[in-house]
């Protein structure tokens, strides 16, 4: 650990490494979150985390997957929410309670592989497969898969959706925690198929998004007193003015996204503007400057 994280400081504190060097690289070399007060600093998609917890890799209701990958950190308000999901999930029938995929890396911040987001502990991956054995040991983690509960075609549920999910989204969603919940479009348009008004409080903030064929995406709100945190915008509440998202927004993303209208044949301007940097290159001076301090606390 020492070894590493010298590495990683003198990286840091030199002017032109710090230009150069992407911030993906440095956070993913550190392997213990730092001594400090816990804070998510930033944003969702570009910040970092002081003080995280570990979720311990296998609870009396959870499992931590991927062990390998060192992401099972998060905010204490991540952690706890996601113990007590756990043990609702096994309330209900979901198995034995939650398979956990990536939170956050020991400091969040941007990741070498994988999530634009998860960067401020404030982001957890649940799995669709509910849990048969919470005995799993390290190397049976790495090589067990979740299961698809959307259709390769994108626009159905397939016969591993179940009572049980929904009910685990919807006590997910109840949870004011929660800031919204991302799935596969497929599921939220089966959820709309049987719900009722009194849903409209837990369904707004589940979020149709590409990729959540496996897992469902949770994301919690800035805790009260983060004034570091930026909450998302705009907020599901905005978002939702019209209703609980069964409407044109839910279908776009079996029609038109899956099969655009085909182009007018007018040739597109030329976009003069530079290219937006993607997470995995951001630097140091792309984050909040309290990043920095992050890296190199104890």
């Amino acid at each position: 650990m020492m070894l590493i994280r010298t590495i990683v400081l003198s990286l840091l504190l030199a002017a032109p490494a710090r230009a150069e060097t992407l911030a993906n690289k440095l956070f993913g070399a550190i392997d213990a979150p730092s001594t400090q007060d816990s804070m998510p600093i930033g944003s969702y998609a570009k910040g970092c985390a002081a003080g995280l917890v570990e979720l311990p890799e296998t609870g009396p209701t959870w499992q931590a997957m991927r062990l390998s990958r060192n992401r099972n950190f998060g905010q204490p308000v991540m952690i706890d929410f996601l113990k007590d999901l756990s043990q609702t999930a096994a309330d209900i029938g979901y198995g034995k309670g939650l398979y956990i995929g990536d939170i956050s890396q020991p400091r969040g911040g941007p990741m070498t592989s994988g999530h634009a987001s998860h960067q401020i502990g404030l982001d957890a991956d649940i799995w669709m497969l509910p849990p048969r054995s919470l005995s799993l040991t390290v190397g049976e983690r790495e090589a067990i898969s979740s299961i698809p509960v959307r259709s390769a075609d994108q626009r159905s549920v397939t016969e591993n959706w179940t009572k049980v999910h929904r009910e685990l989204l919807k006590q997910a969603a109840l949870d004011p925690r929660v800031d919204r919940l991302f799935v596969a479009a497929a599921v939220k348009i089966e959820i709309c198929k049987t719900a009722k008004a009194s849903d409209k409080k837990w369904l707004q903030k589940i979020r149709p998004v590409a990729g959540h064929d496996t897992h469902f995406h949770v994301r919690l709100k800035c805790p009260k007193g983060a004034r570091l945190c930026e909450t998302q915008k705009p907020t599901v509440a905005e978002l939702s003015k019209n209703g609980d998202g069964c409407d044109d927004t839910l279908t776009w993303w079996v029609t038109d996204y899956l099969d655009p209208p085909k182009a007018t044949g007018k040739k597109p301007k030329e976009d003069d503007a530079p290219r937006k940097k993607g997470p995995r290159e951001f630097t140091m001076a792309d984050l909040p400057k309290q990043c920095t301090g992050v890296l190199q606390a104890d």
